[in-house]
């Protein structure tokens, strides 16, 4: 009944969570028939009432950046954006921006382990194991007895990262927006967050981690208008992956991750 408790406070503390960001992306949109349209012939600004995107992302390492302390992680993302503005004037465009990704894309280090056994006899043994969290070379003594107390073998274990596995996905980030400056401008400087998940055919990062996995990003880049309806955006982004405990481990991914949109609308 406690776990059930909990479980049941966990889903209804999500529900208000994501209720509360669809208010807000709502009422903007629902009081902005006082905002300038841009659409309009002549209009000095540079900002479409719908976008639709295409684009492609990267990243080819991660590190312990904020919340994610699994390693040596890599990301290509394929995928489709929309974004709907919602207020504009001479300052800002704040828009409502949602990304759908098909292709998600995730690849994990495996483990090398080296046996260097000193006793009975010298020998080196090389094998391979599942993905690990840190890459840095961890080296361990065993020892082995049989069941008189006599020695069976003695040596050291050496784990480091080799190889890698990718593993495929999809994902989606229904929640996010995306704010651009000086919209009267061609070049447009933008910051951008998004919320959302990810579901992959194995888990991930390590084995004892989920499939299903919670995303969000933070990112920052410049959008250039070749005209009012087409734009290319290049952004930077910190991209974080966890599945919020809902697995046995929960190292988490950190990414510093690149895209590139193509974008067009009115």
């Amino acid at each position: 009944m406690i776990a059930t408790g909990k479980a049941l406070s966990l889903v209804n503390s999500r529900v208000i969570f994501v209720s509360s960001l669809l208010f807000l992306i709502w009422w903007p949109a629902a009081n902005a028939q006082n905002a300038t349209t841009p659409e309009k012939a002549g209009s000095p600004y540079y900002a479409r009432r719908n976008a639709w995107g295409i684009f492609a992302a990267y990243s080819g390492d991660s590190n312990h950046m904020l919340l994610g302390s699994a390693e040596k992680r890599r990301l290509l993302d394929f995928g489709i954006s929309y974004n709907r503005r919602l207020l504009t004037n001479h300052i800002v465009n704040w828009q409502y921006s949602g990304e759908l990704l098909p292709v998600a894309l995730e690849s994990d280090p495996l483990s090398q382990v080296v046996e260097n056994q000193t006793a009975p006899t010298v020998a080196t043994y090389t094998y391979y194991q599942g993905p690990i969290v840190f890459c840095a070379p961890v080296t361990q003594p065993y020892t082995e007895l049989l069941g008189n107390g006599t020695l069976f073998s003695s040596g050291t274990y050496t784990v480091s990262c080799s190889n890698r596995r990718w593993t495929i996905g999809e994902g989606i980030s229904p929640i996010g927006f995306q704010w651009n400056f000086l919209p009267q401008h061609k070049l447009q400087p933008f910051l951008t967050g998004h919320g959302g998940y990810m579901y992959s055919t194995q888990p991930i990062p390590i084995p004892t981690a989920g499939s299903f996995n919670f995303t969000f990003d933070l990112g920052v880049g410049f959008e250039f208008y070749r005209s009012k309806s087409r734009s290319v955006r290049a952004e930077f982004r910190y991209h974080h992956i966890s599945n919020d405990d809902t697995a046995p481990q929960n190292p988490g991914i950190d990414n510093s991750l690149f895209q590139i949109t193509y974008v067009f609308g009115k």
